[in-house]
């Protein structure tokens, strides 16, 4: 059973991790300052400001990324380039690949399109299991 960490401001990614877990059954957890975490899971969080990874993500990625397979990101598509933008930067930053990112809370075909990424698991091969993973452009 796959685990999902993630990080909601203002409810969008809140609703899609709650499509994902009516479909799947897969537990998620919304990340909580201080959060202990010691089992690998998956990212989801959301793009804030002008394209900058959210302060309650950066500081759970200061003591969790090593467990994390795989990191997506929402935003919102009125901000151009800098859409979902928090999932490119974590994922050159702290070496996460980027699996997935969506608008808002997603479409249907956003929540599919994740659970399927994440189920493939074309990313067992290396240290992370998750280095193959680079889907979202």
């Amino acid at each position: 059973m796959e685990r999902i960490y993630y990080d909601s401001k203002t409810g969008n990614v809140e609703r899609f991790m709650q499509k994902v877990s009516e479909l799947t059954g897969w537990t998620v957890q919304k990340i909580q300052p201080g959060m202990d975490v010691e089992q690998a899971g998956h990212l989801v969080t959301f793009t804030t400001r002008f394209g900058e990874i959210p302060d309650t993500t950066k500081a759970f990625l200061q003591h969790a990324s090593s467990y994390l397979l795989s990191v997506s990101s929402s935003g919102n598509q009125n901000w151009g380039r800098n859409f979902a933008v928090a999932g490119d930067k974590i994922a050159t930053e702290y070496g996460i690949p980027l699996a997935l990112k969506f608008e808002l809370s997603g479409t249907n075909e956003d929540v599919n399109e994740f659970i399927a990424i994440i189920k493939a698991r074309k990313h067992h091969d290396n240290k992370r299991r998750s280095k193959e993973l680079d889907f979202a452009q």
